[in-house]
């Protein structure tokens, strides 16, 4: 993500405000956690749905294509940069205006999604959680943008820790906070109120100041033509490079058996009979703490070892870690064993995440970092998001034990490739020009 310079007005008031009692970084922590509430409503949230309305296993390999808004949002993000505002918007600046229009309609999609009835008419259902994932995507792209041209760089890093902490606070809230809340108000009332916590995003923008720092206006055809040539640039100055190929066949497989894995449990987690409330623990506090705990030891790797070793030690380990779903598969209905497994997976997959990202870091080229780091981690979910959505299909066919050991070994065709390519090609070891926020 790039940086914008804030006007030296601005600058010289941040000198004189502490860090807490500076307006702007609350927002950021409510521009989070509007941001976070729709994804998990994708995710666990209508997993476990579909699962208690007795949906076919079949159809939970296909829910994963819902997240594709997420990862091609770079597709239409010059509309947001460069095209004002729909009608009378316009007057509320270019951030703040596109989120105004989108919020709306965000929140009318969570309404839709809370009135259906996943039992009668699940496609509807999904279908309707694809527009929320689409709006939601959207309305990240502007808040990301209004972060960027809002803070001074030197608060970059705090705007960050603020939408990080909001967004997890969201995803428990609309994920775990979800399931426990169906016990007294059922699906629809459970989901009303993450409708009406949707609404309260207008709210937020309402309170938020339009950045000083804003590109100018231009015909779409021209921004189509500039980021086309852009794209091309990088692609090509990519692919120019030695090993260019089996480096993005690497990041494109490197979370394939995770994806796998990851997009079965909850249906998984049922047949092996665990109610709704052990789910919610799991998904929860466990799986944050562990995740958070993992990003940090990879990160600490990464500084000890160096890019190239830890990215072996950590990818290995994560796909170790997910062996511990077979051991659950056998556990018949283990709480201990659940809640061991999920510790274990999370945290190794934190760990590996860490590393990962270091090394797409050291892949950008000084001309295109911005510009090669997003298509690259556009390439990362590729096959989550193509091969991963057959897993339903599998798991329905060889059973859970069989199949998380597939999804295990999904994961070695990606070490092996990495284990070629660190050897043939070994990244640089130096600190990444940017940091990706998690």
């Amino acid at each position: 993500m790039g940086e914008a310079a804030a006007p030296a007005a601005v600058a010289a008031s941040d000198e004189k405000e502490t860090l807490w009692a500076d307006r702007r970084l609350w927002l950021m922590l409510a521009f989070g956690f509007v941001s976070g509430l729709p994804l998990a409503l994708s995710g666990l949230t209508l997993a476990q749905w579909l699962t208690e309305s007795h949906v076919r296993v079949q159809v939970f390999g296909l829910i994963d294509y819902i997240g594709l808004p997420y990862t091609l949002k770079f597709l239409w993000a010059p509309v947001l940069d460069h095209v004002a505002p729909p009608g009378r918007l316009a007057r509320c600046g270019r951030r703040r205006g596109w989120l105004l229009a989108v919020q709306p309609l965000l929140a009318l999609a969570c309404v839709a999604m809370a009135i259906s009835d996943a039992a009668l008419a699940p496609a509807v259902t999904i279908a309707t959680t694809a527009v929320i994932a689409f709006f939601s995507a959207t309305q990240d792209i502007a808040i990301d943008a209004w972060r960027i041209e809002t803070f001074p760089a030197r608060l970059q890093g705090a705007a960050n820790a603020a939408y990080v902490w909001g967004y997890r606070v969201a995803m428990m809230v609309s994920g775990a906070g979800v399931l426990w809340a169906v016990h007294w108000l059922g699906w629809h009332g459970a989901l009303g109120v993450i409708a009406a916590l949707s609404v309260a995003a207008i709210g937020v923008t309402w309170l938020a100041a339009e950045p000083d720092v804003m590109p100018q206006a231009e015909p779409p055809t021209g921004v189509v033509k500039r980021v086309a040539a852009a794209a091309v640039g990088s692609l090509r100055d990519f692919l120019a490079r030695p090993g260019g190929l089996p480096i993005l066949a690497y990041v494109a497989l490197f979370n394939l058996g995770e994806a796998m894995a990851g997009q079965m449990l909850t249906p998984f987690y049922n047949a092996l009979g665990f109610n709704r409330g052990a789910i919610a623990a799991a998904a929860g506090p466990y799986t944050l703490v562990a995740t958070m705990a993992g990003i940090g030891i990879g990160g600490w790797l990464v500084a000890r070892l160096g890019v190239a070793r830890a990215l072996i030690l950590t990818g290995f380990a994560q796909m170790a870690a997910m062996g511990a779903y077979v051991l659950l598969a056998a556990s018949a209905g283990n709480h201990a064993v659940l809640y061991g497994t999920v510790v274990l997976e999370a945290f190794a997959r934190g760990v590996a995440t860490a590393a990962f990202l270091a090394y797409l870091s050291t892949l950008c080229s000084v001309e295109h970092t911005a510009t090669q780091f997003a298509l690259l981690t556009s390439v990362a979910p590729f096959a989550s998001r193509t091969l991963g959505g057959l897993s339903g299909f599998i798991a329905a066919y060889t059973g859970w034990a069989l199949f998380y050991t597939l999804a295990m070994l999904a994961s070695l065709p990606a070490m092996l490739l990495m284990l070629y390519i660190l050897r043939r090609y070994p990244p640089p070891e130096r600190p990444a020009a940017r940091h990706a926020r998690r």
